[in-house]
């Protein structure tokens, strides 16, 4: 026993009166300790009735929002507590063994005055050694723990901002983090030449403060649909388990195995993060808000940067896997759950799409430079087994049926994007060959590069297409009915969008798909009429936008760069700015690429554990590729499965039910003891607990900091519109008036972007629009040179600024006229001193009618004939008697003359 444990046991023995075990039982990590009958001092655990706060034990997970840090010379406490502060958590790490990282969790939860009992105690045990001193740091979370050379490390969270509220469920950002060395008197130094000093320094070169995201409450790395149909996560029983989360989005999945193996999951302890994309928007519908949240998950398998991961490894993950999701809600009560049953909701809605590498064992060469290496294909195998193990993960993931749109070039002078695509459209073939009719693989291959450049192909009209389509096969989750009595549904399949880089065709591609999906969701919660929704609306302005950040996102995580062609690009409107902006994005893509992805790659493959320091090894920056520590060493290789039944049965029919994961109804209901409200519930409670992370009810809540109140949205370009109107609110509004309010009106009518559907009420419902907006709006065909110069020749007014422009001419109409009272001597205008003045300026302009209007004295006109006559006396003064050259003495007689 050491000095630390053994004085902490003393002080034990004399509080108490009893012998304590070991440390443990005194921190409570086995048990509570019993009071002695009678006892002289209440224990550390336990206190009298008067005192203790009643605090439900129940078998939920418990959660964790704040956390103290305190040290001696031996240890560090970790004191977690929850949002209100009224429950709390010990975690004891070891300091004295720079190899072996120790952790051990107290299952006990204390209430304050218990912990401050607790840390009394342990400050008392460690007089002589120091003491217990708080580290004055801010913890909002626990990253992980990581190991180099010497020692280990704590990551910690140091501040973080809410960006997303989903039912109740707050989702933050990472703004900063720290790295806190263990080891007793350690330091973290950067600056140094040591081999732990370059680790740490590539270790920080993934900025977590950039694009990583966490959750308390809410299960981040699973999709909406998961979230609300899976088994509620924790049962009362003891030996129930959590729900699974996806592990290939939980970036710190390394860190956390390395410090939390025997810690409980229900403790609160461990927090997942998520690299990717979060945003949400808020739709102002005449006061109903419709909230959209975008969430994109990367995954952590075969991660890397542009050039130095392509293509899939050989145990099916493909590069820039990136999952895209979403969530339409309309808020008219915020929880998932309804006043009976949970996730019960019926006004959540989901949609989700893939993106990824090809998968095919594919690289690029960079070391000529060039900003378009070639393609060559590595492995050729006749049995696609990568793509094999990729696609079975999709039918897990989503179910059938899968449609996968290639958007790579198929035709070019030097074969360069098209090797691919005759290699990948041989392998959905191959593959197909051993599934069901309905379960195979959708294939469509279109060359998106050379149809946004052709006059004759409507890029926009064929993506739709490809959505309806796809919407129509694999539907969408939504969880209930509203006023249009529309059932619940699920999304079973999925559309794998990829170009050759994922990138820029992806995403626009991409949000075509959500677009019409957006549409689709909205039909089905009843905000609108018609599932089919116009651009240039507000709506559509405001989702253009996060998906614009959301492919600037993804693009600067896997390029190095923002995007190079964007939906203006695209939809061929704003091309004299959007042409050099995507030339300065190419250079900067081109830039990274080339001198900065070898570090970033570093960074990635030390921060998820691909690469662990072990000694007699080769360090991180001496290998001359990282390819076995992404793929499957051959020696230990799983035996190769069966060619023809490629795909499991289980895989295959993982989404056939309809409630696949749902179990016993009775499971969803919520006991009627447990319908009314707490006094005080713990946020992880399950009936509960829900409540508690956004509605603080004893808590001053300021609305410039609530994020619901300050959300972006379309109320913000809808205000102006507002005015036009009276605000009379005894009268409704004219179907004219609401579609201007509308904030899915569209404001322009530009061909570039106008859907053409086939279904029939559409099209005359959009022929209609277009005929009456004929009278008052220029139609606009393409941004023509001609089309500007005649519309600057004859300009036209549409009605919204015609009628904004009465109301601001006509506003004082009925005010009285402003009168000003002056003195008699003021009664006629001549007697005013500004109109005479003013007449006197007047006058001077007109001095044939008027020559008393300038007065000139004797003084003035004979200052003005001596500055007249200065040169030519100077000249015969001067010049006269000085002998200059020729050309000033012919200057002179004429000055002469002239005088």
């Amino acid at each position: 026993m050491n000095q630390d444990a053994h004085l902490f046991q003393e002080f034990q023995q004399l509080q108490e009166g009893q012998l304590v075990a070991n440390e443990q039982e005194i921190l409570g990590l086995n048990c509570e300790i019993e009071r002695p009958r009678p006892p002289p001092t209440p224990s550390v655990a336990s206190t009298t009735i008067e005192e203790k706060v009643h605090i439900p034990r129940t078998g939920n997970y418990s959660v964790m929002s704040h956390y103290e840090l305190y040290e001696t010379k031996t240890r560090f406490y970790l004191v977690g507590s929850d949002y209100a502060k009224q429950r709390f958590k010990v975690l004891q790490i070891h300091r004295t063994n720079p190899n072996d990282l120790v952790v051990i969790e107290d299952d006990v939860v204390y209430s304050q005055q218990e912990k401050t009992k607790l840390l009394g105690m342990i400050e008392d045990g460690n007089l002589s050694v120091g003491g217990l001193h708080p580290v004055t740091k801010r913890i909002c979370g626990i990253v992980g723990f990581v190991r180099f050379t010497l020692g280990w490390y704590m990551v910690v969270i140091t501040k973080c901002k809410q960006v997303a509220l989903l039912g109740g469920h707050y989702i933050y950002h990472i703004e900063a983090t720290e790295l806190i060395p263990i080891g007793y008197q350690a330091k973290v130094d950067k600056n140094n030449n040591t081999d732990e000093g370059r680790y740490i320094t590539t270790f920080e070169n993934i900025e977590l403060t950039k694009n990583f995201y966490f959750s308390y409450t809410y299960d981040l790395t699973n999709t909406l649909q998961v979230n609300m149909t899976c088994m509620p996560g924790f049962d009362t029983a003891p030996d129930s388990q959590p729900r699974e989360s996806s592990n290939m989005f939980i970036w710190n999945d390394y860190l956390l195995k390395t410090g939390f193996k025997n810690v409980n999951a229900r403790s609160g302890w461990i927090l997942h993060l998520t690299y990717g994309f979060v945003d949400q928007a808020k739709i102002s519908v005449f006061g109903r808000n419709i909230i959209i949240t975008l969430i994109a998950r990367r995954s952590r398998h075969f991660a890397g940067a542009r050039f130095l991961k392509r293509g899939a490894n050989d145990k099916g993950f493909v590069a820039n896997d990136v999952e895209t999701e979403q969530i339409v809600a309309e808020l008219s009560t915020t929880s998932f759950h309804s006043h009976d049953q949970l996730y019960n909701n019926p006004r959540y809605s989901s949609y989700v799409q893939h993106r990824g590498s090809i998968p095919l064992f594919w690289s690029q060469d960079i070391t000529n430079m060039s900003p378009k290496p070639p393609i060559e294909l590595t492995v050729v195998d006749p049995f696609y087994s990568a793509a094999a193990l990729h696609f079975e993960d999709l039918f897990r993931r989503y179910g059938t049926p899968v449609t996968v749109l290639n958007l790579i070039k198929q035709k070019e002078k030097a074969e360069r994007e098209s090797i691919l695509g005759k290699e990948f459209a041989d392998t959905i073939n191959y593959l197909n060959q051993f599934l069901p009719e309905e379960k195979k693989i959708k294939y469509i291959a279109w060359d998106m590069s050379r149809a946004s450049k052709s006059h004759d192909q409507d890029v926009i009209g064929y993506l739709e297409n490809i959505a309806e389509e796809t919407i129509a096969s694999t539907g969408f989750f939504y969880t209930g009915s509203t006023n249009r009595q529309i059932p619940p549904s699920r999304q079973h399949g999925v559309l794998r969008t990829n170009c050759i880089d994922c990138l820029d065709r992806t995403n626009a591609a991409q949000f075509l798909m959500g677009k019409c999906a957006l549409g689709h969701q909205l039909y089905a919660l009843g905000v609108i009429s018609s599932p089919y929704m116009q651009f240039d609306s507000d709506a559509i302005n405001v989702f253009t936008e996060m998906y614009h950040d959301h492919g600037d996102t993804i693009a600067l995580q896997y390029g190095g760069s923002h995007l190079v062609n964007t939906m203006e690009t695209y939809r061929k409107i704003n091309q004299w700015t959007s042409h050099p902006r995507d030339a300065i994005e190419s250079l900067r893509r081109y830039y990274a690429n080339a001198f900065s992805d070898g570090e970033k790659q570093d960074a990635i493959n030390l921060f998820l554990g691909n690469f662990v320091t072990k000694d007699g090894q080769p360090m991180l920056w001496e290998l001359n590729s990282d390819y076995h520590l992404h793929n499957q060493d051959p020696r230990i290789k799983a035996p190769r499965r069966d060619y023809r039944h490629w795909c499991s049965q289980d895989a295959l029919c993982a989404h056939d039910n309809g409630i696949e994961n749902n179990g016993p109804p009775e499971r969803f209901v919520i006991p009627e003891e447990c319908r009314a409200p707490a006094s005080n519930p713990e946020e992880g409670e399950e009936f509960q607990g829900y409540w508690e992370e956004y509605y603080r009810h004893r808590e001053y809540t300021n609305l410039k900091t609530l994020l619901a109140f300050n959300m972006n949205g379309t109320l913000k370009s809808q205000m102006h519109k507002m005015y036009m109107f009276p605000r009379d609110a005894k009268r409704e509004l004219t179907p004219q008036e609401a579609k201007e309010l509308s904030p899915f009106t569209s404001r322009t009518a530009t061909t570039g972007g106008q859907r053409t559907h086939p279904d029939q009420h559409a099209s005359k419902q959009v022929a209609d629009d277009q005929v009456s907006d004929r009278h008052s709006f220029k139609e606009k065909s393409g941004r023509t040179l001609e089309k500007m110069v005649d519309g600057c020749l004859n300009p036209t007014v549409n009605p919204t600024e015609m009628k904004e422009y009465k109301r601001y001419t006509q506003q004082y109409r009925n005010v009285d006229k402003f009168t000003a009272t002056h003195s008699d001597s003021y009664a006629n205008i001549d007697n005013f001193p500004e109109y005479q003045q003013y007449l006197s300026y007047i006058h001077r302009n007109h001095l044939e009618d008027h020559p008393s209007a300038i007065k000139t004295q004797a003084i003035d006109e004979e200052m003005f004939h001596t500055y007249v006559s200065m040169p030519s006396r100077a000249a015969v003064g001067d010049l006269g008697h000085r002998s200059w050259s020729k050309r000033y003495d012919v200057y002179a007689s004429y000055v002469q003359q002239s005088s």
